[in-house]
């Protein structure tokens, strides 16, 4: 089980243009550090259903982050509100896509197939998240690691949405991640996290072009996506940094989250994810 310690400068002392608190996870496996820039061009990448009213309020937002992110890329799942033609209206510049099949996995995976920046910002459309936080979790990056993780139960987090059952349940699951992959979340179902764009290749997600399947979804395009992604780079040794952030309110519509039925599918993605970490290790062997 890797043990926590503080994470390794990537630039010298002082250079980062970011500053944040932040907590390593895990002492990652060696590896080939890849040439990675101190002051990395920022993909934000938004999917969204029916959610035009909460991106009229996030799109600017996200926009006046300072230092400037490079892109935003919403990736529509055919909404019927107008939120591609809202996103356009509110921010000229911003990207926008359609994903190619259904779920929130998918959506993720056909932006960051799209991102054309360094760093990679997933970024939920219902306004739960603060864009203000963007640069500490790309000082996180730059600082060293891999993946920045978000949690709203490190010091300096928080939220303001929870509930006592929710978060009791997330506690639960954060014990069978930590005991699975040997890391040390203490937020494992939040979805605000960001990485280096060169470890797409590591997370080996569903092609985007792949035709859906008669019944159901593929591994990976639904839900269970962000415990795909924390269980992938768990997995692969690399370096993960705790965040602090402060969870808001959903601002508009209403949330898609089922407590019991949400928190079965992560654990039996922690349980599937593990099974596969497995075999992979047996076929190194």
């Amino acid at each position: 089980m890797s043990a926590v310690s503080p994470a390794r400068p990537a630039v010298p002392a002082g250079a980062a243009p970011f500053g944040a608190d932040r907590r390593t996870l895990r002492v990652p496996r060696p590896r080939a550090q890849p040439v990675r820039s101190r002051f990395p061009a920022v993909s934000v990448v938004v999917p969204t259903r029916n959610e035009a009213r909460n991106l009229e309020i996030i799109l600017p937002a996200i926009a006046a982050v300072r230092p400037a992110v490079h892109e935003i890329i919403v990736v529509d799942g055919n909404s019927s509100d107008g939120s591609i033609e809202v996103a356009k209206r509110v921010l000229p510049w911003v990207r926008t896509i359609t994903q190619t099949r259904k779920g929130k996995g998918n959506a993720m995976a056909c932006g960051f197939a799209a991102a054309t920046g360094d760093v990679i910002v997933m970024f939920d459309a219902d306004g739960s998240a603060d864009p203000a936080e963007i640069p500490s979790f790309v000082s996180a990056l730059v600082a060293g690691a891999d993946f920045a993780k978000g949690s709203r139960f490190t010091n300096g987090g928080g939220s303001d949405d929870i509930t006592l059952l929710r978060k009791t349940g997330n506690a639960g699951l954060n014990g069978v991640a930590n005991a699975l992959f040997g890391t040390a979340y203490t937020d494992l179902c939040y979805g605000y996290n960001a990485f280096w764009s060169d470890l797409l290749p590591v997370l080996e997600l569903p092609p985007v072009d792949a035709p859906p399947p008669p019944e159901g979804m593929l591994w990976g395009d639904g839900f269970e996506i962000e415990t795909v992604l924390n269980c992938r780079i768990a997995a692969a040794g690399l370096k993960i940094t705790e965040v602090p952030s402060i969870e808001r309110q959903r601002m508009f519509g209403e949330t898609n989250l089922r407590t019991f039925a949400d928190g079965s599918r992560v654990l039996r993605t922690l349980l599937a994810e593990h099974r596969r970490a497995d075999r992979r290790k047996s076929d190194r062997r």
